[in-house]
């Protein structure tokens, strides 16, 4: 028996985002739990099953804003249980078709998720994180907020606080769960971030270049956590500027200026000829 969830299968507006899949998604953006009403909080450290993770669809996904087409006619599926990375240039609609995901963006075309039982969880990690730096915040306020149901500034659930302290030591920021969010380096703060997607445990994790303020030693965590969530059978979605490391990390990986070039596993992907093309102004042909 197996569960699907569809996003949608016409042009979509505002209204789109109530779906499912949009809605979990975007809770979880702006740092409402999206567990099930079953779940208990736990880290992606806990033993899980494998094949928990849903095959994610795109088909025929177009986005236009404007008079300016920014996908067009998207199509490629994500297997359960993969690393499957999302790469291309600056402009060319990665981010785009992942708040399309979200529920954020009017679409055209179709989206589903189809679970290998009862719909599961889905996480989302943004690339950077915007806020006041001077706010007295603390990462473990940080943490509260994003990951309890119960608001901050009334102090850290003792229902949560096993899993957050669990989840920061996992990223290496345990010992720093006391120090302002405005203090932390671009590499902690991304480190944090990291931690909350942690919690509760999801199925299908979306990733937003959580390399890019990384040092080498949040490199190593993240690739540490990748292993661990493949081996969960977690599916994984993954925008990713760095091409050695998707080369080397990834299942499967599609290359996307605004419409698919290619898709295929690293290896055939990550060819000098496909790339050309794939940061080139304009794409010339798909492959």
């Amino acid at each position: 028996m197996t569960a699907k969830e569809t996003i949608s299968t016409r042009p979509s507006g505002p209204a789109d985002t109530e779906s499912p899949v949009g809605a979990s998604l975007l809770a979880k953006a702006v740092g409402q739990s999206t567990s099930l009403p079953n779940d208990t909080p736990q880290s992606r450290a806990s033993s899980l099953p494998q094949g928990l993770g849903p095959t994610l669809d795109f088909a025929e996904v177009s986005l236009t804003l404007g008079r300016t087409r920014i996908l067009d006619q998207v199509t490629f599926q994500v297997q359960p249980g993969s690393v499957h990375a999302l790469v291309g240039p600056n402009g060319g609609g990665k981010s785009s078709l992942i708040k399309t995901l979200l529920g954020q963006m009017p679409h055209q075309g179709r989206l589903s998720l189809q679970w290998p039982g009862t719909p599961g969880t889905i996480g989302y990690v943004p690339q950077a994180l915007e806020f006041d730096r001077g706010l007295p915040m603390t990462v473990e306020d940080f943490m509260a907020a994003m990951c309890q149901r119960r608001p901050a500034f009334l102090g850290l659930s003792k229902h949560y606080a096993a899993a957050i302290g669990e989840a920061l030591e996992r990223v290496g920021m345990q010992d720093k769960r006391k120090r302002r969010m405005g203090a932390l380096s671009g590499g902690e703060r991304q480190r944090v971030l990291l931690a909350q997607g942690l919690i509760p445990a999801p199925q299908l994790l979306v990733l937003d270049e959580p390399m890019s303020a990384l040092d080498e030693a949040g490199i190593q965590v993240f690739e540490r956590l990748l292993g661990d969530w493949r081996r969960s059978g977690i599916t994984v979605l993954w925008i990713e500027h760095d091409l050695e490391a998707v080369g080397r990390l990834a299942d499967r990986v599609t290359g996307l200026n605004r419409r698919v070039l290619f898709d295929a596993a690293p290896k055939q992907a990550l060819t000098p000829e496909r790339l050309l093309t794939l940061f080139s102004t304009h794409p010339r042909s798909a492959a």
